[in-house]
């Protein structure tokens, strides 16, 4: 019944540790996707510089703008680049402007690059100007510069002598 030959008895890696130590106390659950981790955010939407656009874009997303575009932009947050061309206005909650902006720019963080060339006004809460942009229009801080009021209305443009006599 007992010999001093026994067997070698095949044993888990952890069966030396107390049965408290390997066991969890709380209940276990079946596998679901855990939701405190957040989604990862989607790249950019990039508007190529061979690209034209003539009319309004828009989206809760990102977009990095390289060609030219003839409307109004609303992103969340807007990159113009060295290349593109926007004309109209731009509302977005970060606006980067390298290129070139024809029209009224809004935004919660406004920033011109040094290679920036930006023709009309700029409503802003925060707003940094690198050395070397151009700039021809107003500046005004606001607290909230997205909402679209009577105030910030476009100025027409002045009618010229020649359709004036007509």
């Amino acid at each position: 019944m007992f010999s001093k030959n026994r067997p070698p008895e095949h044993k888990p890696a952890d069966a030396d540790k107390p049965v408290s130590e390997t066991r969890s106390s709380a209940p276990t659950q079946p596998a679901m996707p855990t939701q405190s981790a957040p989604k990862a955010k989607p790249p950019a939407s990039v508007l190529s510089n061979d690209l034209t656009i003539t009319g309004n874009i828009r989206t809760s997303g990102d977009v990095q703008i390289e060609g030219t575009i003839e409307g109004d932009v609303h992103a969340h947050l807007l990159t113009v680049g060295e290349s593109a061309t926007v004309r109209g206005e731009i509302v977005a909650d970060d606006v980067v402007v390298n290129g070139h902006v024809i029209g009224r720019v809004r935004g919660l963080k406004v920033r011109l690059t040094s290679t920036a060339k930006v023709e009309g006004d700029i409503i802003h809460k925060t707003i940094a100007i690198e050395s070397g942009a151009h700039f021809e229009g107003s500046v005004q801080r606001q607290e909230d510069p997205l909402k679209s009021g009577g105030a910030q209305k476009a100025i027409p443009a002045p009618r010229s002598d020649d359709t004036a006599a007509q």
